[in-house]
């Protein structure tokens, strides 16, 4: 009888458990409860009795695999951002514990508009995402590495006169140095050296097996292949863009796009306005970082290989002058603006703009006919009707 008057549920998320609060329609709470999260056959045999309702998480750490035993169960899962609950906390005066925790978010589910619901990501986008974190991770602990070899080198005074310390060449010179005896390097170095040349060197094969993964995926995906016909964007960035977005679907526009993407500029003005530049403008902190940094590489390889790109940057820069990572940024967003549409219709990148909607494009005959009128404009041998005047005036025909 308490579970079939439940009509929502809040739940505060933590590693080892988990507080309960489940309230009636007119918000009474009913009852409270912990989870525990340790044996997952009693966690999913609890779960299966629990009434099928709303329940409200807040995207903490380890919401994935909770909202997905949710949803096994039978639940409907719905995730709450973490910083607008806690402004809504700290705006009601609402101390933090754990069981209000839980009593505030099963209150969100009969606030008037759903202000704190943010999107809850499917398992699919979740497991892109995840290979996409492999790869990030295996780069960060190649960087580390080459950084701990320059520091050796560094350490004993070693040049070396290649370009590329880890190209062809470099690997070479590195090999030789921690494998042949002399007094170049003492043996606790040769042998630490050694060390880290054969990590570098399985981390490389990891990343380079993730990356054709990467590839692979980036071919089964409509998405994916779409992002990555517009210049600057290779098989890494369009697997990251596509991954990080998700369904484009659930944006409304391209301007929302660039907002959760976090190069959309955001006013920040406060007091007596100013006609001037505007300054203290910035891209926000809530959004998709990673996403952020797959655009802005991609905005640097698109001003290099693309025409239009280059000239939005120049405009932006005053030819590369100043602003440069603001002008960067307004790249980022106009590929999100055309990276939408291209999703949206599914045609992918082209650099002559299609016509707009009601309109023709002009054929070559029609463009012949307007420079041809042009001339006969320009040569003076056409006039107005009636007027015995150019149609063109003659400061325009240059005379």
């Amino acid at each position: 009888m308490r579970d079939q008057k439940v009509s929502h549920m809040g739940m505060d998320c933590h590693k080892n458990f988990s507080r309960v609060t489940a309230r009636d329609a007119s918000g009474q709470v009913l009852w409270r409860g912990r989870l525990e999260h340790r044996d997952r056959a009693a966690l999913r045999a609890e779960l299966s009795q629990w009434p099928k309702v709303p329940v409200v998480l807040e995207g903490t750490f380890g919401w994935g695999w909770i909202s997905d035993e949710l949803s096994r169960a039978g639940q409907e899962p719905h995730l709450a951002s973490g910083r607008k609950v806690a402004g809504w906390r700290e705006v009601r005066g609402i101390a933090k514990s754990n069981k209000l925790d839980a009593d505030l978010l099963s209150e969100l589910w009969t606030q008037p508009q759903r202000w704190w619901e943010v999107w809850l990501a499917p398992p699919t986008v979740r497991d892109g995402r995840e290979w996409l974190r492999y790869r990030m991770g295996l780069v960060g602990m190649q960087t580390a590495i080459k950084n701990r070899i320059h520091a050796t080198l560094h350490r004993h005074g070693i040049f070396c006169d290649e370009s590329d310390l880890f190209g062809k060449a470099g690997w070479r010179f590195l090999q030789q140095l921690a494998h042949a005896d002399g007094a170049t390097l003492r043996d606790s170095t040769r042998r630490t050296l050694g060390g880290y040349l054969q990590l570098l060197k399985s981390i490389r094969q990891m990343i380079a097996q993730v990356t054709r993964e990467l590839r692979r995926q980036v071919r089964q995906s409509t998405q994916a292949q779409l992002w990555r016909s517009l210049p600057g964007i290779n098989w890494v960035l369009a697997y990251t863009i596509a991954a990080e977005i998700g369904p484009i679907e659930r944006f409304a526009n391209h301007k929302h796009l660039a907002s959760y993407g976090l190069v959309a500029a955001m006013a920040d003005d406060s007091g007596e306005e100013d006609v001037t530049t505007p300054v203290g403008r910035h891209v926000g902190q809530i959004g998709r970082r990673t996403l952020k940094w797959a655009l802005i590489a991609a905005a640097r390889n698109a001003v290099r290989k693309d025409q239009h790109f280059r000239d939005i940057f120049n405009r932006r820069s005053d030819e590369g002058k100043r602003d440069k990572g603001r002008s960067y940024i307004a790249v980022a967003r106009a590929l999100c603006r055309v990276g939408f549409s291209c999703v949206k219709n599914q045609r992918p990148y082209s650099p002559t703009p299609p016509p707009r909607p009601g309109t023709k494009a002009k054929t070559d005959s029609a463009k012949e006919n307007n420079d041809a009128l042009a001339n006969k404009v320009l040569n003076g041998s056409t006039s107005r009707p009636g007027m015995g005047q150019s149609e063109r005036g003659l400061v325009a025909a240059g005379r």
